[in-house]
């Protein structure tokens, strides 16, 4: 951790006084993502101040030209981005993020110890409950590879995030079963959300994540300097403190 601190505050000496810096970023990281930042701002002195969007948003905001130091997504929209021009070469991979199964407190729950197991656990439900990001699009081509989504749509609902998905999930009733990023469900414990556990790893999805500075950043090597910290070995720590291999 010195030997870091000691390259960090090399790393921003040009920058005397405190500067902002602004991060656009996808939500299912969010827990490690604030500890990275709070550690960072604690050692530089700087604000790291981020905005969460589902991929999707993300895309809409970069590709409509909304100015942010730093962004954080999936591999294939930062490819598209690059494309474009948008961001820098400067790209660290921050790590990756499981889809899990959740219930609210006391209900049943379902049995996903198996591919089998889970698409009768879902076929017995009587709500499921997943986002239209991502992960949720991951999931409905699982429902279609499964040959089960039509027989489930009708009892289907679905938010443009993980954290609405859980919040429903948590006010629900009878055999209902949310799924989304293991972070978001993790992030739902205090409130009482049970982690029934990750998809089976037959049918299991990662959604790995990687940050990189914008071209348009106001303070390049600010940006840069950030993006280094969260893919050195202490941010890593806090990531994966976090649930985030």
């Amino acid at each position: 951790m010195r030997h870091w601190t000691a390259l960090l505050l090399c790393a921003v000496a040009g920058t005397a006084v405190a500067a902002e810096i602004k991060v656009l970023s996808a939500g299912a990281i969010e827990p490690g993502l604030r500890a990275a930042a709070a550690a960072f701002g604690k050692q530089s002195g700087h604000d790291v101040k981020i905005t969460f969007n589902t991929a999707p948003e993300i895309r809409k905001r970069i590709v409509g030209g909304e100015a942010f130091d730093v962004v954080i997504a999936p591999p294939a929209a930062l490819d598209e981005f690059a494309g474009a021009g948008k961001i820098s070469a400067d790209r660290v991979d921050v790590g990756r993020v499981g889809l899990g199964v959740a219930v609210r407190p006391g209900a049943p729950v379902p049995d996903i110890s198996s591919s089998e197991a889970l698409k009768r656990s879902v076929l017995q439900a009587e709500s499921i409950v997943f986002n239209r990001a991502s992960s949720g699009i991951y999931f409905e081509n699982l429902l279609k590879k499964m040959a089960i989504y039509e027989q489930v749509q009708a009892k289907t609902t679905r938010y443009s995030d993980a954290a609405a998905v859980m919040e429903h999930v948590l006010k629900g009733k009878g055999r209902e079963i949310g799924f989304g990023p293991v972070t978001e469900i993790l992030q739902h414990r205090e409130k009482g959300l049970k982690l029934v556990g990750p998809l089976p790893p037959e049918v299991q999805n990662y959604t790995s994540y990687s940050a990189v500075p914008m071209t348009a950043a106001a303070n390049a090597e600010l940006a840069r300097s950030f993006v280094r910290y969260l893919g050195s070995p202490e941010g890593k720590a806090l990531f994966a403190a976090a649930g985030i291999d």
